[in-house]
């Protein structure tokens, strides 16, 4: 069978490839299928249907945005020209994204990179910033026009295996987010507390106060977009004060942010700017992205609606992403002013007279009499901001750093849950969900903070780093994938110059992140049996990738591979696949119309299945 006639077949939601274990439900009494005749029963179906976005997951156990959708003003004022009131009704899930460009790993990489280049990869941020907004957009558009998400959608368009391989590293990088965020927390308690409480019980903290803050979610989607949005503040205010009471040079900051240059740049400084790129393009953050966008109530039945939601997401996202790329900034600025080519020794000096002179010695250490150049890290960091500027700066560092990891811990959580709805077509209740992943993020961070100093735990930030560069091609070639399929995007399918600017910035992306991977394995100096088992890895994680981007010819139109016997039997997706021509459109202000009518339950059940037939 051909693609073509695999993308237009009508379809079950939830429906994965031929031969693959069917959701609950999705037999042969399809809604789609039945007639009118069928009474409440088919109506009970179909506007079950209509609620679940073509999940067959209950409404009460889907997450974020199960009990309610935000509504988009229609009206006369709002209809004319650019709207502020719809783009506060789409304002939302780009900021709960763009937590992931703020999280403790990235603040940590912003601070290394300022100390050890000053001003000269500023540059690179920024550019790494614009892809990453490149690569949310379409990412945001799959979800908009589809009605899934990109889990979703992998569970249609792959066989088994390949979406269960594709799964478990997406969980690995999820895993990984979350193990940064546990440290990042951990050492925020710490400073806060003035090393009353240690770092392994910072670790244990975060286990319950995530539980607190998923609680709030029953408050309703606004709060808790809300609730984001003021982390996000706090972390803008904190790093902000660093910033102002630094002072750096602002005609250097503006010349490393626009002139794409290193000059007299080492290895060091080459591999700090590619551990910058990596840190900021996070793979499950995509995931993330293509799923928050289902919370708002886009009319899918009108192509101009359709348009609308990507356009004002899409300058959301902007916003959202400018405001991470100057806080990330701030970080920078703030280390590359004060601790670029400081020893360890000169910190000391700083902090002679200051209530952390202690705290200081046993940290800037090194072999040589302190003659190092500092090796920096969020802990040091606060130190030397307390070292220089007093106590408050330390604290008020700390704080940020706490906000940091509070949010992104949050939505890791939620990325965590989407991909498990998705890809498995199965849902845990969220506290199940958060006590799994946290345990095992826990668990070799509490040993660390336990048994070692604070140098492996922050050390633990450049190898979890490599482990999630190399999981970015399980997200970034899906996407493209999907966004250039007409059967599945339809009119808002990517055009030629979309398709290859993606190809090729995800190309530098990925090859830049593979030489990070690449140096700290070198770093780890592997050796004999353990050497043999990353070359066959590195071998098999090949042959996947190549395997991903034949899938994704094929989405694309290649019409030699859509019609090789090969591709269509082990590739291809077979009969329940998704096509826009079948896409279940789903719209929350008439299934509220229909259901707010109690006194005629069925007949209000039948409307809405008339107005999805129609």
């Amino acid at each position: 069978m051909s693609l073509n006639e695999g993308y237009h077949n009508k379809i079950e939601p939830g429906a994965g490839s031929a031969g693959d274990d069917q959701a609950s439900g999705s037999g042969n009494g399809s809604a789609r299928g039945s007639t009118a005749g069928d009474g409440p029963s088919h109506s009970t179906q179909m506007h079950q249907q209509m609620l679940n976005e073509t999940t067959y997951l209950k409404p009460s156990k889907q997450a974020y945005f199960s009990d309610e959708k935000v509504l988009i003003p229609d009206d006369d004022r709002t209809n004319i020209g650019f709207s502020f009131r719809k783009l506060w009704a789409f304002t939302g899930p780009g900021f709960l994204m763009s937590i992931a460009y703020l999280d403790p790993g990235n603040i940590e990489s912003d601070l290394q990179s300022g100390a050890a280049a000053k001003y000269k990869i500023l540059w690179v941020l920024l550019w790494a910033t614009v892809l990453g907004l490149l690569m949310q957009r379409l990412a945001a558009r799959l979800g908009v026009v589809t009605g899934l998400h990109l889990a979703e959608m992998c569970y249609r368009q792959y066989k088994r295996l390949p979406r269960w391989i594709l799964w478990i590293m997406i969980e690995i990088a999820i895993i990984g987010s979350d193990m940064q965020e546990v440290i990042g927390t951990a050492i925020a308690i710490y400073l806060l507390s003035n090393k009353v409480v240690p770092l392994w019980g910072g670790v244990l903290i975060t286990i319950v106060d995530t539980f607190t803050f998923l609680f709030l979610d029953k408050y309703g989607l606004r709060k808790l977009e809300f609730l984001f949005g003021f982390l996000i503040t706090v972390m803008a205010v904190t790093f902000g004060y660093e910033y102002i009471v630094s002072a750096p040079n602002q005609g250097d900051v503006m010349k490393g942010m626009f002139i794409p240059w290193c000059s007299d740049c080492n290895s060091d400084v080459l591999l700090q700017a590619v551990g910058v790129v990596g840190a900021v393009i996070m793979p499950h953050n995509l995931y993330l992205h293509s799923a928050l966008v289902k919370s708002r109530d886009v009319d899918r039945r009108q192509p101009k609606k359709v348009s609308e939601a990507n356009f004002y997401f899409f300058i959301e996202a902007s916003i959202a992403l400018f405001v991470s790329f100057i806080i990330n900034l701030f970080v920078v600025a703030v280390f590359a002013h004060g601790m670029y080519g400081k020893t360890n020794q000169d910190v000391l000096d700083i902090c002679a007279n200051q209530t952390m002179y202690e705290d200081a010695k046993l940290s800037f250490t090194d072999n040589n009499h302190g003659n190092d150049i500092i090796n920096a890290d969020l802990y040091k960091g606060g130190l030397f901001l307390g070292c220089t500027f007093g106590a408050a700066a330390m604290y008020i560092w700390g704080v940020g750093i706490l906000a940091a990891g509070q949010s992104s811990t949050m939505t890791g959580t939620y990325a965590g849950q989407f991909s498990m709805e998705g890809f498995l077509n199965l849902q845990w209740p969220r506290w199940c969900r958060v006590l799994v992943t946290r345990c095992i993020a826990i668990i070799p961070t509490f040993c660390l903070a336990m048994f070692s100093k604070m140098e492996d735990l922050t050390n633990m930030n450049d190898i979890l780093n490599a482990v999630m560069s190399l999981q970015l091609p399980f997200a970034a070639i899906p996407t493209i994938a999907f966004t250039s399929s007409a059967a599945i995007m339809g009119e808002f399918v990517n055009g030629l110059g979309n398709k290859i600017v993606s190809i090729l910035l995800t190309i530098v992306v990925i090859g830049v992140n593979l030489y990070f991977v690449v140096a700290q394995v070198e770093a780890l100096n592997i050796e004999g049996g353990l050497l043999a088992l990353v070359c066959i890895f590195a071998v098999l994680y090949i042959l996947f990738n190549i395997y991903l981007v034949i899938h994704m010819a094929a989405c694309m139109g290649n019409k030699r591979l859509m019609n090789s016997r090969w591709v269509q039997r082990f590739v291809l997706p077979s009969q329940n696949s998704f096509s826009i021509k079948n896409a279940n459109s789903t719209y929350a202000s008439d299934v509220t119309l229909v259901v707010g009518d109690n006194t005629n339950t069925a007949k209000g059940l039948d409307t809405v299945s008339e107005k999805v037939a129609q």
